[in-house]
């Protein structure tokens, strides 16, 4: 395991905790499930990161599920797995098959796309709905270019707009 971060040692402890409650948890799911897949834990920005590799990505297509809505209830579950050994609640992130991998790299390129269109522009941009995790990523990538975002509406139809920089 690597470690991306200058987390105190606690701190550091604690996220290869959540790690390791993750994977033994995600094991038994593979072996139930009967699926092959590796599993590689990492510590990234604060948080432990879980991730299930394998040769073949299309096995675990149906652990990822349309748009990654059954990747994030799994993520949601071994959150759960990991607060119910722990007693506090984890923001572990979990990949299948560099699935948030992909999207995250769709969906810096379509802020980018947007940002550069709002720089042209001058008009605010709303993007389609997305979940936490792909707002999340929007709302980096826009910081990072110095213009604004803001998160509108309730999930599931919870949307980011990009605006110029006031």
């Amino acid at each position: 395991m690597t470690t991306q971060n200058t987390e105190p040692t606690s701190t550091t402890s604690r996220l290869e905790e959540e790690g390791e409650i993750a994977a033994d948890y995600l094991e038994e799911l593979l072996d139930i499930a009967d699926l092959d897949g590796e599993i590689d834990m990492d510590i990234d920005h604060g948080r432990a990161t879980v991730e299930v590799i394998t040769d073949d990505p299309a096995q675990l297509a149906e652990l990822v599920g349309a748009d990654g809505e059954v990747l994030d209830a799994l993520q949601e579950l071994t959150r759960l797995a990991v607060q119910a050994r722990t007693g506090e609640r984890s923001r572990l992130m979990l990949d299948i098959a560099g699935y948030r991998a992909t999207r995250r790299s769709e969906l810096t390129v379509l802020a980018e796309k947007t940002i550069a269109d709002v720089r042209e522009s001058g008009v605010a941009v709303a993007l389609a709905p997305m979940n936490a995790f792909e707002r999340k990523v929007v709302h980096d990538v826009v910081t990072a270019a110095g213009l604004t975002s803001e998160s509108h509406g309730v999930d599931p139809a919870r949307h980011i707009t990009i605006s110029p920089s006031a």
